[in-house]
């Protein structure tokens, strides 16, 4: 595919959800003039894990202080509000609970009090008489208030950079091969038959982002893990102010069942975490059994397996029956009952998995020879999508210089 050298861009970008438009819109910025598609496989941009999360603007205060977690998520939740801002895109302050219902968790709550301290985020203690001034309806030993944390619609942020980048956006364009020589650049064949060369390649395919990098000759060094979360609507939106969180347990990086009111005044209660039979499986009826039977062959699977596999039982539970979902959600909201949830659109959890089981906790961003590969970007990504955008965009440039 690279015999004849006629690039048709300097840096092609794979994936067209919210950390991939971010980066074509980073490069663009701070290089005027260079050349940038992105290819997307869907109709539209942010189809999967952009535009089936919750929504929320998250403060940081969970991450590890001096991770890229940390610093790129309370960097990006003020750049995020300003964004929308500018652009008018739908979006709120709201801050959020963090609530603790057993004294187990009293020593967790306590501990993300110093974390977000350390991070930077302005949190206030509650004790159990004053969780009522916030959300008179959740009940719990102690909370702490997180006033940085909003809500914003992401998808429309997608939408707005892709338009501001000023890239060439293909929706439709699968990618189906990789011819990647160092010395000449790098040539993706599309499912519509099209040959798109370019001198470097910036892999922001998400949930596919590992069978990326393998296309293109780079070992990333883990698997792609699929986990759905499940969600559903609140059919009496009026028990929830805003945002109530549970003290997350620290063994997992999921966050636990929690109350989000979203932009458009419903209330999202979710998601759970299973694993899910496809890449895209957003339900149980959704089996592609060559990507099952990849995650079902990578080592790293069996040990989560074999590590977790109480954790695990929990949350299939609550996959199948309301009544034990809804026993989950009335630890924070007891008014709750089942005939209040209503099923709601499912995400999936892009996690990054390493042979040894490890669950990869930060971001995770490789480079080859001619690419750039963001490997690991789940929930902040959306929340930190402008620096990480920034980021990847840096790398993809000093590759180009060196190219």
């Amino acid at each position: 595919m690279l015999s004849g050298i006629a690039y048709d861009c300097d840096v092609l970008v794979v994936g067209g959800g919210i950390v991939g438009l971010s980066t074509a819109y980073a490069i663009t910025r701070s290089a005027p003039g260079t050349r940038v598609v992105v290819l997307e496989k869907e109709a539209g941009p942010a189809r999967h894990q952009t535009g089936r999360n919750s929504g929320v603007i998250h403060s940081g205060i969970y991450y590890r202080p001096g991770s890229l977690k940390a610093r790129y998520a309370v960097r990006g939740a003020a750049e995020m509000v300003k964004f929308c801002a500018e652009y008018g895109i739908a979006h709120a302050v709201t801050g959020k609970l963090i609530v603790a219902t057993e004294r187990s968790e009293l020593p967790r709550l306590h501990g993300l009090v110093q974390r977000g301290r350390e991070n930077g985020i302005p949190v206030r203690e509650l004790g159990a008489a004053q969780i009522a001034e916030y959300e008179p309806e959740v009940e719990g030993l102690a909370a702490i208030h997180v006033g940085t944390t909003g809500i914003c619609d992401f998808v429309g942020v997608a939408r707005q950079l892709a338009e501001a980048s000023g890239a060439e956006i293909r929706y439709g364009a699968e990618v189906r091969r990789i011819d990647r020589r160092p010395e000449r650049g790098v040539a993706v064949l599309t499912g519509t038959g099209d040959v798109v060369r370019a001198r470097v390649l910036v892999n922001c395919a998400g949930l596919h982002c590992d069978e990326v990098a393998r296309l293109t000759g780079d070992d990333p060094g883990m698997r792609i893990v699929p986990f759905r979360g499940e969600y559903y609507s609140l059919a009496r939106p009026e028990l929830v102010r805003g945002l109530v969180y549970p003290v997350p347990d620290p063994a997992f990086p999921f966050l636990g069942v929690h109350l989000t009111r979203g932009i458009d005044g419903g209330v999202h209660i979710g998601p759970n975490a299973v694993p899910a039979l496809a890449r895209e499986g957003y339900d149980w009826g959704t089996v592609r059994p060559r990507e099952l039977g990849a995650t079902l062959a990578w080592p790293g699977s069996w040990q989560i397996a074999r590590r977790h596999w109480r954790y695990g039982t929990g949350e299939l539970r609550r996959s199948v029956s309301r009544r034990a979902f809804t026993t989950a959600v009335r630890r924070l909201l007891p008014a709750v009952t089942p005939d209040d949830l209503v099923p709601a659109a499912a995400g999936v959890r892009a996690q990054a998995v390493l042979r040894d089981g490890t669950l990869v906790d930060d971001f995770l961003i490789r480079e080859g020879a001619r690419t750039v590969h963001v490997l690991n970007a789940p929930s902040p990504a959306a929340t930190a999508s402008l620096p990480i955008g920034r980021e990847v965009a840096r790398r993809a440039l000093e590759t180009l210089r060196s190219a």
